[in-house]
């Protein structure tokens, strides 16, 4: 009973302030999510990731190995989704990002950080931190088929996590104004990126069900089965193998969907669209069961 307590205290928070987004946005159609973007990409995800990666109590070499272990699945997810796309005659440049760039920020992290404490959240950190940098290289060169170095220079995650993991490699003790700052403005992005996954639901639509659901197999459904794959293989055990299955279970990233919108065709947009929104409906069922499975097997 203890157990499914415990899951219940971890999925209610992430889920209601979702469905509180979602309430908003059904009761106003037009609400423009572009503040909450642009705070998250320019404050919150860099103060999130300094808070977490410095305040959490993980260590360097936990940090990197599990930075490590998160390319490993990143690039099996790739593999996935090549798979998928190819089999379903699809463009697998454009629509490969919602595959390898799972949703590990603005869902993974609090649901880490509520099963496994501030140590868990840290571990989560090191996985969404390299899904971020993705973002800004890997997701703008397959959405425009070009690469520009000005996106990474110019992004602040870039430097936050560069700052973060100096401070951590060289054992240094981040001033605590800069620890209570950085806290206040990564905890409100989580509460803004959660509602406004909640009224992106209202916004986005599906376009074709039935691709759209076998796609989020491979993302809901093969992702956390290649997180498990990862823990046997490397014999991972306690709350680090937990998130690392935690946040190979993730839905789609909205992200994928806001650079597809800036860079690529209208068909190609649409389709990230509905696997976003099928996937994240589908993890209202699969996220459950794997967070009971880390709770259960990995503490």
């Amino acid at each position: 009973m203890d157990l499914y307590i415990k899951l219940f205290e971890v999925l209610f928070p992430v889920f209601f302030i979702v469905g509180i987004g979602y309430f908003l946005g059904k009761q106003k159609s037009d609400i423009d999510t572009a503040f909450i973007t642009n705070y998250s990409a320019n404050f919150g995800a860099p103060a999130l990731f300094i808070f977490a990666i410095t305040s959490s109590g993980v260590s360097y070499d936990i940090f990197s190995e599990y930075f490590l272990y998160s390319i490993i699945a990143l690039s099996c997810f790739a593999i996935v989704g090549i798979v998928f796309l190819f089999f379903m005659k699809k463009d697998i440049f454009r629509e490969l990002p919602p595959f390898f760039l799972p949703n590990t920020g603005n869902m993974g992290i609090p649901i880490c950080l509520f099963a496994y404490g501030s140590l868990g959240m840290g571990v989560a950190a090191a996985i969404s931190s390299l899904v971020v940098l993705l973002h800004f290289t890997a997701n703008i060169f397959l959405a425009s088929k070009k690469f520009d170095i000005k996106i990474i220079l110019k992004s602040p995650s870039t430097y936050a996590v560069i700052v973060a993991v100096s401070y951590l490699y060289f054992d240094i003790s981040m001033p605590q104004f800069v620890t209570n700052t950085v806290m206040l403005l990564g905890y409100t992005m989580i509460v803004l990126i959660l509602m406004s996954l909640g009224v992106s639901l209202t916004q986005m639509k599906v376009f074709s069900f039935k691709s759209s659901f076998i796609s989020s197999i491979g993302r809901v459904i093969i992702g956390p089965l290649i997180g498990f794959a990862l823990i046997k293989i490397f014999n991972l055990t306690g709350y680090a193998a937990g998130v690392l299955l935690i946040q190979s279970s993730m839905p789609s990233a909205i992200l994928t969907y806001l650079i597809a919108s800036m860079y690529s065709p209208k068909e190609i947009v649409d389709n990230i669209s509905s696997m976003i929104v099928v996937s994240t409906l589908m993890s209202l069922l699969t996220v459950p069961i794997i967070v009971f499975i880390a709770l259960k097997y990995f503490n």
